[in-house]
């Protein structure tokens, strides 16, 4: 059996040396797989983790008022965010106590992230409604993608596809660990 990433199709043109990477898991994602639909917490994927074991969860650390999990469709290993357990949808509705320990989890997990796989960078942020591009705009949640110089290459740009060199169980275990150590 051949590796479903890089299986050789017979008949389907010239052929011109290049590999296809296939990325199926991302279709999910486009066709809005998981999304809640509404405002309510029922459905909601960020409400309904917290229930969940925390591995099968992608949970790495688990706060007062917020958590940290990995994110199911990164843009980049380790691609993690900073969610409250309340199910809020404006920054300006988080309760002092939610902001402070968001930003004081959002520090913890650079660190980490730094620790486990020496990112030069980060982008943070959050995408405050859907006009703004929150897939999720009824559960606030701030992402936090490590970078790296170089980590940009055509695969996004021209493929619309992001090539992640670990799986998300992995990534995960990997900052868990760390982030009770750091």
């Amino acid at each position: 059996m051949s590796d479903p990433e890089f299986e050789a199709q017979d008949g389907v043109g010239v052929p011109d040396a290049l590999q296809r990477l296939w990325t199926p898991h991302r279709l999910a994602y486009i066709q809005g797989e998981n999304k809640p639909e509404g405002d309510q917490p029922t459905g909601c994927p960020f409400c309904r983790l917290v229930d969940l074991d925390d591995a099968d969860a992608l949970i790495l650390a688990r706060g007062e008022s917020v958590y940290a999990v990995l994110n199911l469709y990164p843009y980049n290993p380790g691609h993690l965010m900073v969610v409250p357990y309340r199910h809020v949808a404006d920054y300006t509705d988080l309760t002092a106590e939610e902001t402070v320990e968001l930003a004081r989890f959002t520090q913890h997990a650079m660190g980490v992230v730094r620790k486990v796989s020496d990112a030069h960078g980060f982008n943070i942020g959050m995408n405050q409604g859907v006009i703004a591009g929150a897939g999720i705009a009824a559960h606030l949640h701030q992402h936090l993608v490590p970078r790296w110089g170089g980590d940009a290459n055509f695969m996004p740009v021209v493929g619309h596809t992001k090539v992640l060199p670990q799986l998300l169980n992995q990534t995960r275990e990997l900052l868990a660990q760390a982030w009770e150590s750091a």
